[in-house]
């Protein structure tokens, strides 16, 4: 497909209007923005909103198309695949990890145009992991000074969710009721009940009940490809709009190539290629959000005489400390008809070794949720997990409608040799790619295997029968940490570059642990939190 960018001449898609237009402020490129911010997803979307709204002049950078969801989203899985950044890249290590649609966003709204809006906060426990669990590292801040900031999050997004989350700290009310529980979700809580452990309601970034101009889900389970009712509160149906009505601009198909440094050593603007043609967009500020594969592979392209090794780097620890989320499966048949691909894909969860520190032979946490595939993916998972082709495959999807499972969002440690380094090839802008390089470690590997036990037990309690298993990953982070100094780690508390004062991350790749939920709310939080402290830090002339 040949894509034209859409933004421009004043304008940007209105997303909940086909073929519909709203005003967008335009800055000329030499003219100095305030901030300059590269990806528009749950970081740099989140960002440019709460910027704007604090009056400040925003120019977001977006590699992908700027998406009309009630007109580019289809129920048609092969077709969706446009959603995810489908670049080349290489992956390596002793356990590769699949790049592309499980972790990857192309397009403005990034990768919560494809998500299951899964929306959890961490364990409060998780930013102290090191001081208060014995692994991984500290946060630079607490639960406490995020805590304000998910329930901003959860607010802006409508979550939908139970009246009562059985962990964690209590909190607010979600602003939506919970899903009604579809019959994959069932199982998980009817085998959490026989085997006496909480379960609950997920809480979803998917609305309930009409809320401006998006519908409720209507339960058609094609959230991983794309929402086309508009019931999903992406950043791209939530903040981008928000950001456009304070007076940010975005920039769609504008591929970030590298951040220039003035003579005083800080950044003054990205070249930025659009339309076929490289240009240079000055600022005050840069932020890069690009995640964690985009954001390193950025500061590493960015070299200069002052930073051989890549732009903000003189700890060497750019792109290195990549954590994913391990995601080990059981699957079972059942006797009665699951149907699995009504609703949400995720809608029942169990976070019980997320918050037991007990009877565990490893060290972090898991959660696990019930599953609904689509016949695409489902096909694709027998295929390869199980090793069916032909007709053996065949008779193995006609049980798809029988068909329950469970799997784990599973933390792997941080790690210096799991990393985002600069490949020898090109793309199509003639900028090295990335290469992936990661192995999971003794402790990851001692996870996962006790969640596949557990999920198992529980899968045979609620009747499951047949069981096997799969793996996977989703979720890339870490990279480009924060911490609470420049030796060990890249950025600050506020995501603040030690070493390039008006250069800032705002993405997955601030996390120093993974912790073992979806990390796309935690995100947004702190975008939201590092908005206000970009208007404190302002506000005080130490910008």
């Amino acid at each position: 497909m040949d894509y034209q960018p859409r933004t421009g001449q004043g304008r940007a898609p209105d997303v909940f209007e086909r073929g519909g237009w709203m005003p967008m402020r335009e800055y000329r490129d030499d003219a100095a923005v305030d901030f300059a911010i590269v990806g528009a997803g749950a970081g740099g979307g989140t960002l440019a909103c709460k910027l704007a709204e604090a009056g400040f002049s925003v120019v977001v950078l977006e590699a992908g198309p700027f998406w009309r969801p009630l007109e580019d989203f289809a129920s048609d899985e092969e077709a969706q695949q446009q959603l995810y950044w489908l670049d080349e890249r290489l992956t390596s290590g002793d356990d590769p990890i699949a790049l592309g649609g499980n972790n990857s966003g192309w397009g403005v709204g990034g990768s919560t145009v494809h998500f299951s809006m899964i929306s959890l906060r961490f364990r409060p426990e998780w930013f102290r992991s090191r001081s208060l669990l014995g692994y991984g590292f500290d946060w630079p801040l607490s639960y406490e000074e995020i805590a304000p900031y998910y329930e901003e999050a959860e607010h802006a997004l409508a979550i939908a969710g139970p009246l009562r989350y059985p962990w964690g700290p209590p909190h607010r009310r979600f602003p939506y009721r919970e899903h009604e529980m579809n019959a994959a979700g069932l199982v998980l809580a009817r085998g959490a009940e026989r085997m006496g452990v909480a379960w609950s309601a997920v809480p979803l970034a998917t609305v309930s009940a009409p809320r401006g101009k998006s519908p409720p889900c209507v339960y058609r389970g094609f959230c991983n490809f794309g929402c086309s009712t508009n019931a999903k509160q992406s950043a791209l149906v939530v903040w981008i709009p928000r950001a456009l009505r304070a007076g940010a601009e975005v920039r769609d198909l504008a591929m970030a190539g590298r951040i220039e440094l003035d003579a005083n050593g800080l950044a003054s603007g990205v070249h930025y290629r659009r339309s076929g043609q490289w240009r240079f967009q000055r600022a005050r500020n840069v932020v890069v959000a690009g995640y964690a594969i985009e954001t390193p592979r950025l500061l590493l392209n960015s070299s200069c005489p002052s930073f051989p090794q890549g732009l903000a780097n003189r700890s060497g620890l750019v792109g290195t400390h990549l954590t994913t989320h391990a995601g080990p499966g059981v699957w079972a048949r059942f006797d009665e008809e699951i149907r699995w691909n009504k609703g949400p894909p995720n809608m029942a969860v169990c976070e019980h070794w997320n918050y037991a520190d007990e009877g565990k032979d490893f060290a972090g946490g898991y959660a696990f949720m019930s599953q609904g595939p689509l016949p695409r993916a489902w096909a694709q998972l027998v295929a390869t997990s199980r090793q069916l082709w032909g007709a053996r495959l065949r008779q193995a999807m006609l049980d798809y409608n029988y068909m329950s499972g469970l799997v784990a969002v599973a933390e792997t440690e941080p790690r210096p040799g799991n990393r985002v380094i600069l490949a020898g090839e090109r793309d199509q802008h003639g900028l090295p790619i990335a290469h992936v390089e990661f192995s999971y470690s003794d402790n990851d590997r001692r996870m996962q295997e006790h969640a596949r036990r557990y999920m198992g037990r529980m899968l045979e309690a609620a009747g499951g029968k047949d069981l096997w298993t799969s793996e996977d990953t989703s979720h890339i982070l870490g990279t480009c940490r924060m911490g609470f100094d420049p030796d060990t780690s890249v950025v600050d508390a506020d995501g603040r570059s030690w070493d390039v004062r008006n250069l800032w991350v705002c993405d997955g790749s601030l996390f120093p642990t993974s912790g073992g939920v979806n990390p796309s709310l935690t995100i947004q939080a702190l975008a939201c939190r590092i908005g206000d402290r970009i208007r404190i830090l302002a506000a005080r002339g130490e910008l």
